[in-house]
C-alpha cells in the first residue's frame, strides 16, 4: 500500500513543546540521581567509592552485561511468543527488532517505547493499536508475576528477608493476574469508567476491546512457557547482582541479593518516575545499608548495576533502533 494514500495529517503546535518539557523532565531526573549518588560519595568518602569501582576487571564487567543480556533475550523470546499467540504475522527476528529497540525510550516519561513497538507493528502488519494493546499489556504482567515470584523465594529463602517485601510481592502478582484475566480487566475498565464521570468513552471502548483479545493469553503452555522465561531472565539479573557484591567484598547471600534487585526494581516501577529514576536507587541503598554493606560499597554497586542493566538496555536500543525505524516504514511503502 503506498503511504500517499494515507491523507497528511495536521501537525499539532503542542507537540514540540511537550516533547521539549519531557526532554526536560528526564534530564532533571538523571541529574538529580547523579547528583545524590555523587553528593553521597563525597560526604562519606569519595576515595573509598572509586577504589570498589576500580577493583572490578573487564571480564568481570562483560560478565555483568552477557548476565543482562540471557534477560533481554529471553524476554524477547516471550514477547515472539505472545505476538503468536495473539496471531500477528511477524517473525522472530523481527519480534526481537521490535521488542529490542523499544528499550530506547525506556526513560522516557510514559514509557514511550511501548507505543513505539505498537507503532512499528502497525506499519508492519496494518494491527491498530488496539488490537496490539492486550500483548503490551500481558508482556508487562509477565514481568510482574516473573519479579513477584523471585521476591518470594527471596523471602522464603533469605536468611533475613527483605523490609517490605512480602506486600509489594503480594501486591505485583494481583495487578499480574487482573491485568491478564479478561473479565477481571473489562471489569477494571467499566470502574474506571464510571469513576471519571464517563468521560473518554473511546478510551474505555477501547479497553474493552482489548480485554477481550486477552483470552488468547490464558492457555496453560504459553503461561509456563513465559512464566519461566520471564523468571529466568530476572533471575540473571539478580545473579549479577550478587556476583557483584562478591567481587566488590560485600556478599550479602544470593538469595538476599535476588530480593533487594527486585525489591529495588519493582520499588523505583512504583514511583512512576521513567525507568525507576531515582526511586529505584534510592531502594537499593538502603537495602544494602540495611544488610550491613558499608557506604562506600553500596554506592558504586547500585551505580554498576544499574549501568550493566538500564542504561546497557538504552544502549542496546538505541543501536536498534534506527534499523527498526527503517524496516517499519519500509513496510508502508
Amino acid at each position: 500500500m503506498s503511504s500517499l494514500s494515507h491523507p497528511p495529517r495536521a501537525s499539532n503546535p503542542a507537540l514540540p513543546s511537550r516533547r521539549w518539557r519531557d526532554y526536560v523532565l528526564l534530564g532533571g531526573l538523571v541529574f538529580l540521581v547523579l547528583a545524590g549518588l555523587v553528593g553521597l560519595a563525597v560526604a562519606t568518602g569519595w576515595e573509598d567509592t572509586m577504589a570498589a569501582l576500580r577493583s572490578l576487571s573487564v571480564a568481570e564487567i562483560i560478565a555483568l552485561l552477557a548476565l543482562s543480556l540471557v534477560n533481554y533475550g529471553l524476554r524477547g523470546v516471550r514477547w515472539h511468543l505472545f505476538a503468536n499467540r495473539l496471531g500477528l504475522p511477524t517473525q522472530l527476528g523481527q519480534n526481537l527488532r521490535h521488542f529490542l529497540g523499544g528499550f530506547a525510550m525506556s526513560v522516557t516519561p510514559g514509557r514511550i517505547g511501548e507505543l513505539v513497538r505498537m507503532r512499528w507493528l502497525q506499519r508492519e502488519t496494518g494491527w491498530a493499536f488496539d488490537r496490539t494493546a492486550p500483548l503490551v499489556l500481558v508482556d508487562r504482567s509477565s514481568d510482574l508475576a516473573a519479579m513477584a515470584i523471585l521476591l518470594a523465594l527471596a523471602l522464603a529463602f533469605s536468611t533475613t528477608g527483605v523490609v517490605g517485601g512480602a506486600p509489594v510481592a503480594i501486591l505485583a502478582l494481583i495487578a499480574a493476574f487482573v491485568a491478564t484475566r479478561p473479565r477481571l480487566m473489562r471489569m477494571a475498565g467499566d470502574t474506571a469508567h464510571l469513576a471519571s464521570a464517563r468521560r473518554f468513552p473511546r478510551l474505555f471502548a477501547r479497553v474493552r476491546r482489548a480485554s477481550k483479545s486477552l483470552s488468547a493469553f490464558q492457555g496453560p503452555t504459553v503461561l509456563v512457557a513465559a512464566g519461566a522465561l520471564g523468571v529466568i531472565g530476572w533471575l540473571a539479573e539478580g545473579w549479577a547482582f550478587h556476583l557483584l557484591l562478591v567481587w566488590m567484598g560485600a556478599d550479602v547471600g544470593f538469595w538476599s541479593a535476588v530480593g533487594i534487585f527486585i525489591f529495588a526494581t519493582l520499588a523505583g516501577g512504583l514511583t512512576g518516575a521513567p525507568g525507576g529514576l531515582g526511586g529505584a536507587e534510592a531502594a537499593m541503598v538502603a537495602l544494602l545499608l540495611g544488610y550491613g554493606v558499608p557506604i562506600e560499597i553500596a554506592l558504586p554497586a547500585t551505580l554498576i548495576i544499574r549501568l550493566t542493566t538500564l542504561w546497557f538496555a538504552i544502549a542496546i536500543g538505541l543501536l536498534i533502533f534506527p534499523l527498526a525505524e527503517r524496516r517499519s516504514k519500509m513496510s508502508t511503502i
